[in-house]
């Protein structure tokens, strides 16, 4: 029975990275992170850095901070990300 799945329906996509303020080229903690239409979600460590579970692939994903822009990334089973939120 369990050759009947296909192995990519057992694998859990997760991607990392870091989110940084590119006028300053420092490390934004505490941004929130959040897949669009669900509640997966995680938020940058003090170092910016991040890591989100369960994905697949076409998620919005929705990276917010206040006093900055709001950026949003497709995924699309990349492993690591680095995103700069303008103010």
């Amino acid at each position: 029975m369990l050759f009947l799945f296909p192995l990519g329906m057992l694998a859990q996509n997760v991607l990392k990275g870091v989110v940084i303020d590119p006028s300053m080229q420092e490390p934004l903690p505490g941004v929130n992170i959040i897949v669009k239409g669900t509640s997966n979600g995680t938020a940058t460590d003090f170092d910016g850095k991040f890591t989100l579970n369960n994905l697949k692939v076409n998620d919005v994903i929705v990276f917010s901070y206040l006093g900055f822009t709001d950026y949003t990334l497709t995924y699309t089973g990349q492993k690591e990300v680095t995103v700069n939120l303008t103010e």
